[in-house]
């Protein structure tokens, strides 16, 4: 595929690359990443022609938005994209979230500031002092578009309170583009039905494992010019390496039926000499509302590795073999061969 080329957010004049730089590994996601780590990271991307980053207060509880913060300093602002999250903005004193530990107590994220901790904040004011801190933590006057982080349990408070908000910073040019952010497809469909979404987030929800975002969301995206982002393509880990216990949805996983039906979609992918971490990724693309997927690499050598799997050849008989397997949805909107690296 084309690593270069550009989408546009909805009708906004915001353009992002296909493949966008997630910085959730960055924030010491199930393991440190060291300074230098994180900086090579992103200059791997950088060095590739990629300049569309996305990240979020709770991405290390701040320390993703410093660590992008620091290496895009003395860049020229017209040369990159930013995107973050409000919502769940992170204060010293705020009360541990368990949804953001393992069964024995262990934390997902590791290193992190002593004593802070993310929250939902759905109000204005707390919406708009999050996202005065991310813009200190980027050390940025402006970003280039915002997503409602997870507001699952927040519809409301997000269509009546936040979004309109939103449109309020993006009338002074603060932001330029409005989204949601969700794990769940229904989420997505309640916000995007009652807001004029410029674009929105999937996580999970459409990848070779989750077809969910094909029932309702995706096609109303793709009528209502809403740019969908699809992120989580390999559904926690689960596709890029499907083994028994492997991490499915932030969680490990004991469904012996889908690591199964992953092992043969994996099977399928070999046999064509395709690696499955490629099929994953492109085939995260193929739907006509998907404008960019959102991958993220925790050391400069996996960033190098999905910039490769973004451009690695795929036969179509890969996806046809897929969906005559039944390994795909009949009608699901198949990649365009890529035998040429060409779209």
């Amino acid at each position: 595929m084309k690593l270069r080329e550009r989408r546009r957010l909805g009708s906004t004049s915001v353009e992002v690359d296909r493949l966008i730089l997630g910085l959730v590994p960055l924030g010491n996601l199930y393991k440190v990443v060291s300074d230098a780590d994180a900086e090579r990271v992103l200059q791997t991307w950088w060095d590739n022609g990629l300049r569309t980053f996305d990240v979020a207060p709770v991405y290390g509880f701040g320390i993703a938005e410093e660590r992008l913060g620091r290496f895009l300093r003395g860049r020229a602002r017209a040369d990159f994209v930013v995107s973050t999250k409000v919502g769940r903005p992170v204060r010293f004193g705020a009360p541990p979230d368990p949804a953001l530990y393992w069964a024995d107590g262990t934390p997902y994220y590791h290193g992190t500031p002593e004593g802070v901790f993310p929250y939902y904040d759905y109000s204005r004011d707390g919406m708009l002092w999050g996202f005065e801190q991310s813009l200190k933590r980027l050390g940025l006057d402006r970003v280039d578009y915002v997503h409602m982080h997870d507001p699952d349990h927040h519809i409301q408070e997000a269509i009546e309170v936040v979004f309109p908000t939103l449109q309020e910073l993006k009338s002074q040019g603060v932001i330029q583009a409005i989204g949601t952010g969700t794990t769940s497809a229904s989420v997505g469909y309640a916000i995007a039905r009652e807001c004029p979404l410029d674009c929105l987030m999937l996580a999970g929800r459409y990848t070779l494992l989750e077809f969910g975002g094909q029932d309702q969301l995706l096609p109303y995206c793709a009528e209502a010019g809403i740019s969908v982002i699809n992120a989580g393509v390999f559904n926690s880990g689960f596709l890029a390496n499907p083994k028994p216990g492997a991490t499915f949805q932030y969680r490990p996983s004991t469904d012996n039926g889908l690591l199964q039906r992953a092992l043969r979609v994996k099977a399928v992918c070999e046999s064509h000499g395709v690696p499955l971490k490629a099929a994953a990724i492109q085939f995260s693309l193929s739907h006509p509302a998907v404008a960019a997927v959102a991958v993220g690499a925790g050391s400069p050598e996996h960033a190098a590795e999905v910039i490769r799997m973004f451009e690695q050849p795929i036969p179509g008989a890969v996806w046809d073999d897929l969906l005559a397997e039944g390994l795909l949805p009949p009608g699901t909107p198949l990649p365009k061969a890529n035998s040429t690296s060409s779209v």
